[in-house]
């Protein structure tokens, strides 16, 4: 019987998150094809959708240090990427205007692809082009002062290790750019949906924000520097708050 519950709870977010993405959707588009000042209101209503689905869900949330963001300046934004709900957390997490990385094969769910494609960099990332394009794209977004996020992990853990290994993108692209690294922790989200399942629990996510990382002096060893040093921190949060 729980069983059944649990299900049915499962189907009820799910027709939920997407019957609000339905409602909201052209809200989110249309200021964000206009101009790069109308994605302050497209995420806006990201927001709403998010706030609106997670409450309809279950899912609280509980920041920790968000005082630390200066919210006029951009970031990149890094995560340990161990859930499929990171989607609907990551806007509520962040108090800014981003881009994200999202992998290619989500830009083929209906509507939903639509989108989210007006504010994600759809990459393939078993193509190393793909990969290299995405970043070029991150940087002209930093450039007028939007922040990305990326998980650089490269994919969800879901392994029993607080972090994968990192890619060295989000690195690279600070060290190009001078622009700070901010790692954020979210403890809880695979509790909610928990590894190996598809279905939904109300329950808390706590989010941990640490102070900015500023990049290096360009070396020949400056991206793995900021990598490990940006590893060893979140993955310290996580061990800290998890």
């Amino acid at each position: 019987m729980i069983k059944i519950i649990h299900v049915l709870f499962t189907i009820y977010s799910i027709l939920l998150f997407f019957m609000l993405l339905l409602i909201l959707g052209l809200f989110i588009v249309i200021p964000v094809s206009f101009s790069t000042a109308g994605g302050n209101i497209s995420f806006l209503f990201i927001r709403i959708w998010a706030r609106v689905w997670s409450f309809g869900s279950g899912i609280r949330f509980e920041f920790h240090d968000r005082e630390l963001i200066d919210r006029s300046q951009p970031y990149i934004y890094i995560f340990n990427h161990r859930s499929f709900l990171d989607a609907a957390i990551i806007p509520v997490a962040i108090p800014q205007q981003v881009r994200a990385l999202g992998k290619k094969e989500l830009s083929n769910i209906p509507f939903f692809g639509w989108v989210v494609g007006k504010v994600a960099i759809w990459v393939d990332r078993t193509n190393a082009e793909s990969r290299r394009k995405s970043i070029d794209r991150l940087v002209i977004y930093l450039k007028q002062g939007i922040s990305a996020v990326v998980a650089p992990e490269g994919t969800r853990n879901d392994s029993d290790a607080p972090l994968l290994p990192f890619k060295s993108g989000a690195f690279r692209l600070s060290v190009e750019t001078g622009i700070p690294i901010l790692p954020i922790a979210v403890i809880g989200a695979d509790k909610i949906m928990k590894k190996g399942s598809l279905l939904i629990s109300p329950g808390k996510v706590k989010i941990y924000y640490s102070k900015p990382i500023n990049p290096p002096s360009s070396s020949e060893y400056a991206v793995d520097d900021l990598s490990e040093k940006c590893q060893s921190r979140l993955e310290a949060m996580i061990l800290t708050h998890g």
